[in-house]
């Protein structure tokens, strides 16, 4: 079924624009990849979709709903999780404060130790840290705190941009293996990823972002391969 759908959004900031009717669509379960250089509008896009910055025309349907009218707030009520960049984490407040932020809502709030228990299973390294301060955790720690805050919220739709920026190469490997983990849950994704082999092994879809226009879009693997795109990304 499908989720989600941008249908010729265009937006900016101020007088300087940035997307140009940019459209894509997602079904339930689906890993799509945002693929693009930087300033390509891939961020925009994002805050667009979880309703962090208005659009000048187009549409984004969250199934039947017009999400543009809906406040962010409410969106997370729906099932939409954003982990923005810079991981957006609560650095005085501790590691478990920062998990039970995920579960102010109604649908997740009964639900909280459940939850709670399930998240620390799923990310150990949490377990032994929950009476920290966010903000001494490692970068890789706040990662999986952002993540794992995210799926407190049991969204139908996690967003994420850039996942591993900072990270060291066998930290960045942790975190892509619990998202693969996600992944064979069923966990619906919508990611942006500089480490465009790992974004494309992930994702079964991607766009390719460019100038604030998509300019291609297909299988991940067919994406991976494409000469022009392994050219352009990866310098092959």
């Amino acid at each position: 079924m499908r989720m989600l759908r941008v249908e010729n959004v265009s937006t900016g900031y101020d007088d300087l624009k940035v997307l140009f009717d940019v459209s894509l669509e997602m079904n339930e379960g689906e890993i799509v990849a945002l693929v693009g250089s930087n300033g390509a509008g891939k961020t925009t896009l994002l805050r667009v979709i979880s309703g962090a910055i208005p659009i000048t025309s187009g549409s984004v349907k969250w199934y039947d709903k017009e999400l543009t009218k809906i406040p962010a707030y409410e969106q997370a009520e729906m099932g939409i999780a954003h982990i923005p960049q810079g991981r957006g984490i609560l650095g005085t407040l501790s590691v478990k404060d920062n998990l039970l932020m995920g579960t102010y809502n109604k649908r997740t709030k009964p639900e909280r130790a459940r939850l709670l228990a399930e998240t620390l299973d799923a990310f150990p390294v949490l377990k032994g840290r929950l009476n920290h301060l966010a903000g001494t955790l490692s970068g890789g720690q706040q990662q999986m705190l952002a993540i794992g805050r995210a799926m407190m919220m049991e969204p139908k739709l996690l967003i994420l941009d850039e996942p591993s920026l900072g990270l060291a190469p066998i930290v960045v490997n942790e975190v892509f293996e619990i998202l693969h983990q996600l992944k064979e849950k069923g966990v619906s994704m919508l990611l942006i990823e500089q480490n465009l082999v790992k974004a494309l092994e992930l994702a079964t879809r991607g766009y390719v972002l460019e100038t604030g226009q998509i300019r291609m879009s297909g299988d991940s693997k067919e994406l991976l391969n494409n000469a022009d795109i392994r050219k352009a990304y990866l310098g092959i």
